[in-house]
Parts: structure tokens; sequence; C-alpha cells
């Protein structure tokens, strides 16, 4: 009878020592929750955005060959048992008040373990927000207005780079233009350069760009000549072009995203307007749209960027993970896409790194994050978050969009001066 309840017992034991520890290995899948604009006039990069995820999400939970990184060797995250990370897509239209009830949803309904997204400045502000409120983490991929890490949030953690990085970026393009810098160009006179002009959005986006161009206009000594908001997804900006024009600016700066983009280089073609060098903050500049719908028309366009395709020549990784991309999809990595590429391994280093789901553990872990250069596709120096969980060790490109002797276009890099990978054009050829 004895023996019979120390069997007993025993079988009991084991049972309670298997349901203590079964939980810590049999995760399936990590939920973390993505909000792009997946539809309206941004749709098409909300798309491009979420294919760049996906595939990551599919080369850390699968093993895959061919990719020399850690992560792509995993087949799920590895201090989790394998758990899948399992990625819940939802759409905010660009509109901040949605995107704060969608990530109240993903956070209370779904049981995300996290957030990433959401591209527009101005909906990872209100999603940025819930999250803090729910102490629920969220790493932002590419949104790059300087606001969103001054506000003091301990939940939320970006990987690009900001725009006061890339506006100090194109003032030193403009600094080395005048010192003989710039690859295929003399020196260029500074009175060439001095008279600027810029129209961006009015969204959080936009209007931070702006501010940031007007500060380092005086700290550079340039001179701002016109500088307009307008209104987002314009039907026409007849008005703000002519504005530019009448200025006659030696160069035109623009924070502009697909829709406006595209219309104002139109429109600007269509007045045979004239400046010495053009220039876009990334967004819509910048996407394969971009150039596919303008072609010739935006030869020695400017646009800042974080990635390249140039890049995969001097990069390995880089080129490995934009062929599987291009393979896949049929277009090249841009600087958004490859920046969501960057938020998904990011999520994963760091689930792997807190080998925990909890919230607290996940905190610590983006808080002490380091990864390395060599494991990025970016041309960065890793990532690594300061106090105010913004990465330090991210940097921009600027490139030109350039007409080759077959037609087709190519966007080159031409800032840092030392990645330039082509002559530059200058001045802007303009339109006839």
């Amino acid at each position: 009878m004895r023996s019979l309840r120390f069997i007993l017992f025993f079988c009991v034991f084991l049972l309670s020592m298997t349901i203590i520890t079964i939980p810590a290995y049999a995760q399936k899948e990590i939920k973390i929750g993505v909000l792009y604009p997946l539809s309206g006039s941004m749709a098409t990069i909300g798309r491009d955005l979420q294919r760049a995820a996906e595939l990551t999400a599919e080369i850390i939970n699968n093993k895959t060959p061919g990719i020399d990184l850690p992560m792509a060797q995993w087949g799920g995250i590895p201090s989790l048992g394998g758990a899948k990370i399992k990625l819940i897509f939802v759409d905010h239209r660009g509109e901040p008040d949605r995107g704060a009830d969608l990530a109240k949803r993903l956070i209370l309904d779904d049981k995300v373990v996290g957030l990433m997204g959401a591209y527009n400045s101005a909906v990872t502000k209100t999603v940025s927000a819930v999250a803090e409120r729910y102490g629920i983490p969220m790493i932002n991929d590419a949104s790059t207005s300087p606001d969103l890490t001054e506000r003091g949030f301990k939940w939320f953690w970006r990987t690009t780079p900001h725009d006061n990085y890339f506006n100090r970026d194109l003032f030193e393009f403009l600094k080395g233009l005048t010192e003989g810098k710039v690859k295929g160009v003399k020196a260029v006179p500074k009175s060439q350069l001095q008279n600027l002009a810029y129209a961006c959005e009015n969204t959080e986006w936009g209007s931070g760009v702006a501010k940031s161009l007007e500060a380092y206009a005086k700290e550079y000594g340039f001179t701002i000549k016109k500088g307009i908001l307008y209104n987002a997804n314009s039907p026409d900006l007849t008005s703000e072009a002519k504005s530019l024009v009448s200025v006659k600016p030696d160069a035109m700066l623009f924070a502009s995203y697909l829709s406006d983009a595209l219309l104002m280089i139109r429109t600007l073609k269509a007045m045979k307007a004239k400046t010495n060098l053009l220039w876009g903050q990334d967004a819509g500049f910048e996407m394969a749209d971009f150039s596919k719908q303008l072609g010739a028309d935006i030869n020695g366009v400017l646009t800042r960027t974080v990635f390249i395709d140039k890049i995969t020549k001097v990069k390995k990784v880089a080129g490995q993970i934009n062929a599987l991309y291009k393979k896949k999809y049929g277009d090249d990595l841009t600087g958004a896409t490859a920046r969501s590429v960057v938020s998904v391994q990011t999520w994963a280093y760091v689930l792997n790194k807190a080998g925990s789901t909890d919230p607290k553990a996940i905190q610590k872990a983006c808080n002490e994050i380091h990864i390395p250069a060599n494991e990025l596709v970016m041309p960065w120096a890793g990532i690594k978050f300061d106090s105010k969980g913004q990465n330090i060790l991210g940097r921009g490109l600027i490139g030109q969009y350039q007409k080759k002797p077959d037609g087709s276009i190519s966007l080159e890099i031409v800032y840092p001066f030392d990645l330039a990978t082509a002559n530059f054009i200058y001045p802007f050829p303009g339109w006839k």
C-alpha cells in the first residue's frame, strides 16, 4: 500500500513538474502587431513594407540557406524553444486616431507582445502613446520625426536615424560641393547654392523637416528664400510650385509622400522650372514607383535615404537579402523596405536576448541590445539605443537618380563622399 502511494505521489510529482516546465518551451508563436498604411494614397509603400517584414520573418522562422546571418540559421527564436514570430498586420490608412484604436485592439484582443510600425510619424506618435500607456514595447522602423524620441517614453525604440541626421547630411553635402569634395565636380561657388526654398507637407513629419531645415540653413550660412507647408495628398500643387519658382532658388527641397512627390515633379516640369539642385527627404522620392512612373524626368534629382542597392556590392549580407526580396517581388530593397527588414530583425534579436515575452524582460533587452554592423543590411555601425530609445549607430545616404546610356534610371550614391558610386550630375539638368 505504501509503495502504491509512493508511486502515485511520484507520478503526480512528475506531472506537476511537466506542467510547470512546459510553458517555457511550448510557446509556438510570438505575436507582434504591425501597423502600416495598407490602403489609401500610401497603399503602395504599405504593401512594400509588409512584404519586407514578412520576408524577414520567414528568414528567422525557417532556416534559410545562403544568408550569412545568425538569425537565418535559427529556425525560430532559440532562447524561446524555437518559437516562431507571427506578424499581425493592420491598416491604419495614414490616420492617427485609427492607428491608436488599432494599437489598443492589438494589445487587448490579439494579445501581442509588442508593436512595430507605423511609417507615418503622425500615426507613430499616437500608436506609441497607446503602447506607453499599456507598458507594451514598440520598435519603430521608419518614422523620422525627431520629436518621437524626445518625449521621455520608456517603451519606444527607433532603429532608423531621424530627420535631424538626414538634414545635417544635406548641408554637409552642400558644404562639400563648395569644397570640391563631391565626386566628378569641381568646387562650386557658394553663391550658386546660397538661396534655398522648401515645400513640406503639413504633418508631424513634414513640419519637423521644415523646422530642421530652417535651423541647419542658419547654422551652415545658407538662406531660406521661401518655406511652404502644404496639405498632404493635395489634388493640385500649382500654386505651391509657382511660389517656389518665383524666388528663383538655387536649390529646391521637399518632404512629400509618393502622390505629392509625383505631382510636384510633374507640375515643375510643366513650368520648365529651373534650379541648380533638387532634393527630396526620402518618402515618396525613394520609392520604386517614383522612378517607375517618372522615368527620365527625375534625372539629376537627389533623395536622402538609408539604403541604395549599390550597397549590395560592398556588403555581402545586403546583397543576399536584396536578392531574395527581388526574386520574390521583382524590386530592389529601398530605404523604407530595408528599414522594415532591420526592425523585424531587431525584434528577433531582442526576443532572443530577453529569453521571455514578458514586457519588462523585453524592455531590458531593448535597452541593452547591441547588434553589430556586419549583421545588418544597412551601411550602419549597428543598432544600439540611447536612453531616449534612439539608435545612435545609424547614418544616412544621399542618392542621385541618373539616366544611363540605355535609357534606364539608376540611383547612385553621392554622399557620404567615400561611398560615391558615380560622378555627380551638376547642375540639375531640368526639363525641356
